[in-house]
């Protein structure tokens, strides 16, 4: 960890770091739980090498989820081109009720609203650029956000980086044709989105309830959140039972979950190569 880092955060806090404790995790950042001369602990992600904007960008995120009052996010303590401080949240185990608390916390999170589709700025999915700004017509229309920043900026990508083939450009033509028929017209409201919820993007806190962390936010359809959840599995149904209990699903949910998915594992096809083309593929297909 350098030294550089270590001097920025010491004059920002007014306190000398005494101890610096490794912890894994992340694919992407470092990160450390440091402690200062006056017992206090932070969390403490960085790197010299990221993309200089994906710290504060990341942090401007988390102060957006906080807004809703909706679950417990950690504050941000400070940020830079190369660190990000947060709060330390200690872990616990999950309570009796966590998974109730967490999806009944989740549709209230969904309930804080925006009067357009998009965010202030573009910010990253992983290590992945995510286009957020909308133009005129994206604002109040998902249907062209979600296909041009989401599904169309992705496909491009993985164009550029090779994974692409006549079989899933064929089949990406094709959706393209029925998106806004499977996406539907009853659209709602855009909810304020946690943009990456798996299982390893929160945490349980020291009272045992969730806590979200690495954020890729902006304002959304909230079933492209819950689509997220399911993508690699880990929540319990009582999750989305309670959740429905707040804010109801909408008719053909379950239909539209893979045109959702399918963001995610193009991007995780951009990152992570050829082994997502499969999947890619398979969820086109499911459509057309």
């Amino acid at each position: 960890m350098k030294r550089e880092i270590i001097n920025k955060i010491e004059d920002f806090l007014s306190e000398k770091i005494n101890h610096i404790k490794p912890v894994g995790g992340g694919c992407i950042n470092d990160a450390r739980i440091i402690t200062t001369e006056k017992e206090n602990k932070y969390f403490l992600k960085f790197n010299l090498s990221s993309k200089r904007d994906m710290f504060p960008k990341e942090a401007n995120g988390l102060i957006e989820l906080k807004k809703s009052g909706a679950i417990r996010i950690p504050d941000v303590i400070s940020v830079d081109n190369n660190y990000l401080l947060l709060e330390m949240i200690e872990h616990s185990n999950k309570a009796k009720t966590f998974w109730e608390d967490f999806g009944r916390g989740f549709a209230k999170l969904h309930k804080y609203l925006s009067s357009s589709y998009g965010f202030f700025e573009d910010n990253y999915i992983g290590s992945t650029l995510q286009l957020n700004i909308p133009n005129d017509k994206e604002k109040n229309d998902w249907c062209e956000y979600y296909f041009n920043k989401r599904l169309l900026f992705q496909y491009r990508l993985a164009e550029k980086n090779g994974y692409t083939d006549s079989s899933l450009n064929s089949a990406f033509i094709k959706l393209e044709k029925k998106i806004c028929k499977i996406l539907g017209n009853d659209l709602g409201i855009p909810s304020l989105l946690h943009g990456d919820l798996w299982s390893g993007n929160f945490i349980t806190d020291e009272t045992g309830n969730a806590c979200l962390i690495d954020p890729a936010v902006y304002y959304g359809n909230r079933e492209a959140d819950l689509a997220m959840t399911k993508l690699f599995g880990g929540f319990d149904p009582v999750f989305y039972y309670s959740y429905n209990e707040i804010f109801p699903f909408d008719d053909g949910y379950h239909y539209r979950e893979n045109i959702y998915k399918l963001y995610h594992v193009l991007n995780h096809l951009n990152l992570f190569g050829s082994g997502y083309y499969r999947q890619a593929l398979n969820l086109m297909m499911y459509y057309i």
